[in-house]
């Protein structure tokens, strides 16, 4: 049973990594291009950076999606799966 739950564990704290990496990618690269664009121009406006990451994440959300949704559900059966070894 120990085992079981340090094996589920792991399984979830990777799940989160890799399930997020695409929205946090998508943000970083679009924040570092907005900022290389404000360097060069000198506009320091803060809010000009929330709208184009904004959109950025959305959209890694919207392609890596149906991805992430399938990475869920394989973890989701694996800890269901696994409940009536543990009793």
């Amino acid at each position: 049973m120990h085992d079981y739950l340090l094996q589920v564990a792991r399984e979830g704290l990777y799940l989160v990594l890799i399930a997020s990496a695409p929205p946090v990618l998508a943000s970083m690269a679009v924040g570092l291009l907005v900022s290389i664009v404000q360097a060069t121009t000198q506009i320091q406006e803060q809010t000009l950076t929330f709208v184009p990451k904004l959109i950025a994440v959305f959209l890694s959300l919207a392609i890596a999606g149906p991805w992430i949704g399938m990475q869920l559900l394989r973890f989701t059966r694996l800890v269901f799966e696994g409940f009536p070894a543990m009793f």
